[in-house]
């Protein structure tokens, strides 16, 4: 005979794992852990640390659930505190250079759209991933999460002008490195 696991709302696991009910804990925990591992990789540097970081989010998020208040999204509220437990991971277990302010040159770069239009999110997750750690949690932050560089430099304890360099000169990077693929893909240069 197979047991069936109950089917829970979103609100009735969270109720349900305040109380510490250990199978509500699971439920939750399976309903988030692939999307929140995504989360995690874009901040490690590879799948084994992303788990890691993936677990301490976790227990984070059974730590502070009695503290959610039911406003906004509780996936963006659990996303939030991955991506803070993940940076917080990193920076326990990598040293991250810090990169001195310096002025932008308001000098967007620009890669050929048609290389954007044939690239697929893992190929750019790929790309993302090569770049230096600063670099990449900057990017991810800006670009990904959506974070201001007020928000940014708080976080990773620098100033809102190393984080406006940082990001610059990860776009610079990827840049390059997608100009790289193209070529090596297609044969021709951007």
């Amino acid at each position: 005979m197979m047991l069936l696991k109950p089917i829970y709302t979103i609100e009735e696991l969270i109720t349900r794992c305040k109380a510490g009910e250990r199978i509500a804990q699971e439920l939750l925990y399976k309903q988030f852990a692939a999307k929140m591992l995504g989360v995690c990789m874009r901040y490690a540097t590879d799948r084994m640390e992303a788990e890691d970081m993936l677990q301490n989010g976790f227990i984070k998020v059974f730590q502070y659930l009695k503290d959610y208040r039911n406003e906004g999204s509780f996936e963006g509220w659990v996303r939030r505190i991955m991506v803070h437990s993940s940076i917080a991971y990193f920076r326990k277990h990598h040293r991250i250079v810090q990169v001195m302010d310096m002025e932008e040159s308001g000098i967007e770069p620009s890669v050929n759209p048609a290389a954007m239009e044939n690239m697929d999110a893992k190929d750019l997750m790929n790309i993302i991933q090569q770049l230096s750690p600063g670099y990449k949690m900057v990017f991810n932050l800006y670009a990904i999460e959506g974070y201001s560089h007020r928000e940014i430099g708080e976080i990773m304890g620098i100033t809102e002008g190393a984080s406006k360099s940082q990001l610059s000169r990860a776009r610079a990077i990827l840049k390059n490195l997608v100009t790289a693929m193209e070529e090596k893909k297609y044969g021709y240069a951007g």
